[in-house]
């Protein structure tokens, strides 16, 4: 049986260490909004059995931590935890990304990255940290407020203070409905209450008066995506984004990244773009 899959709004705070591994499984289980019933026959398993395991009557073996944390969507991160609660070793390895065995991924990363010039890419952690960016992005980030650029750089702060990007932003208030929501739906997925206290920060910002005049965009390209348009020294450059992340990754660091790519919406950006890197390579 396939029940609907639907996440709370809001993150809880996930279970500590020493938790046992019923309070694990019952903080997942109710984030997803499932019966105990429900999550049983989605994995098969009794619901007298599911009980028990909950309640902590019973132990799971290893299979069945890794098939209720399958079936309950838990990140990579919190599957190592559910393991180690109910006393097996954590599967999932956790590396930075300067760790010389992730080299190749890295390698990877800096070349999508650098493939993607002359326009602006960058890849974040899971907090929304910057963690590498490409030649153009700095541009992006020129005039905001030192303390903001500091690491470690938060993006989505960056783009939505008033001493940072935000002033500069033509669409401030459809860009930041876009981040907020987006900052949202990453909370219901991995219950994460550092996401949370982010999003109630960048929330509480007030919204700086922006007179820009935003250009129109290609119809077809305001369908399909939300542009963001972003005040230069020469005019308004909009651009769209795509979201990259590694499929099937079996590392935490890796399931937590994401390379983000804007590419211009319009010629006038794009020649404006080249135009940078150009003046950016001769300086």
């Amino acid at each position: 049986m396939n029940t609907p899959r639907t996440h709370s709004s809001k993150a809880a705070a996930l279970p500590g260490a020493r938790d046992p591994f019923g309070a694990h499984l019952r903080h997942w289980r109710t984030h997803r909004r499932l019966s105990q019933l429900d999550l049983a026959q989605e994995a098969e398993v009794s619901t007298r059995h599911l009980s028990y395991v909950e309640t902590g009557r019973a132990a799971p073996s290893r299979e069945m931590v890794l098939r209720l944390a399958e079936r309950l969507e838990v990140p990579l991160r919190e599957r190592n935890a559910l393991l180690v609660a109910a006393g097996f070793a954590p599967m999932y390895r956790q590396r930075s990304l300067d760790d010389p065995a992730m080299a190749s991924a890295r390698r990877a990363i800096d070349l999508v990255l650098k493939g993607h010039e002359p326009f602006p890419a960058l890849a974040v952690d899971r907090h929304w940290n910057l963690v590498a960016h490409n030649a153009l992005v700095p541009l992006l980030m020129e005039g905001c407020a030192p303390e903001l650029l500091q690491a470690p750089i938060n993006v989505l702060r960056l783009s939505l203070h008033p001493q940072g990007v935000a002033p500069r932003i033509a669409n401030l208030a459809q860009w930041r409905t876009h981040l907020l929501e987006r900052l949202q739906q990453q909370i219901a997925a991995t219950g994460d209450t550092v996401l949370q206290a982010l999003h109630d920060e960048l929330e509480g910002y007030p919204a700086p008066a922006v007179s820009h005049d935003a250009p129109l965009l290609d119809t077809a390209l305001s369908a399909v995506a939300v542009p963001f348009q972003v005040v230069m020294p020469s005019g308004v450059l909009s651009f769209i984004s795509t979201i990259t992340i590694f499929g099937t990754p079996v590392d935490v660091t890796l399931q937590e990244l994401a390379v983000e790519s804007f590419f211009p919406a319009d010629e006038q950006t794009a020649a404006a773009l080249t135009a940078l890197a150009a003046q950016q390579a001769k300086g």
